[in-house]
């Protein structure tokens, strides 16, 4: 069964939508007092949330056999990518002038920013590998390499762990789906047939 057309143009839309209002935003100077938090806050929070919708699709196909649902994983992994490329940017620009020395400085004395560059870092092969000319070209191996996106949701987490300090409330609304997700994925794997 096939999607409906108007859903990939829509769901592009929806995703585009989170950098629009950061647009608009920055033009009117709406993003109260400390612009870059903000930008680096929302650019994080729907990396985290589109991964989560990537990760979410394989168990609905399965469970609920919505198959159709496949044809909108590549594009929620790419926006999941996107979104991570710009949270780091705006890092890298907002709180590192990007200097590479403290770049290096960053990643070796804070481990939430070694966790997040991690994710971005096993990100990158698998949003370069997205297409149907290198899943044919890789095979098998293309599924082993995808498989790393369960990882980049553990350094996810990791990653807003050790942002959190002291309020976890956000990150148990991240931590818990992630890991009800993992352990269906390792049931599913592990159980027998």
């Amino acid at each position: 069964m096939k999607l409906h057309p108007s859903v990939k143009p829509l769901l592009f839309c929806f995703c585009l939508t989170p950098l629009a209002v950061l647009v608009w935003g920055i033009a009117g100077q709406r993003l109260g007092p400390d612009p870059a938090e903000q930008i680096m806050h929302v650019t994080g929070e729907w990396a985290g949330r589109l991964l989560l919708a990537t990760l979410l699709i394989t168990p609905l196909r399965r469970r609920k056999g919505w198959g159709q649902l496949l044809q909108l994983r590549r594009m929620l992994g790419l926006f999941t990518f996107f979104y991570a490329c710009c949270h780091l940017a705006m890092f890298a620009h907002f709180f590192l002038g990007w200097d590479a020395r403290r770049v290096l400085e960053e990643l070796l004395e804070r481990p939430y920013i070694t966790a997040g560059f991690l994710a971005w870092l096993i990100m990158l092969p698998l949003a370069l590998t997205s297409t149907n000319a290198m899943q044919r070209r890789l095979r098998a191996n293309w599924g082993r390499l995808h498989r790393g996106i369960y990882l980049v949701a553990l350094l996810f987490i990791l990653h807003i762990t050790w942002i959190a300090r002291s309020d976890y409330g956000e990150v148990l609304v991240y931590a818990v789906p992630v890991l009800v997700l993992l352990g269906w994925r390792l049931r599913q794997r592990f159980s027998p047939r």
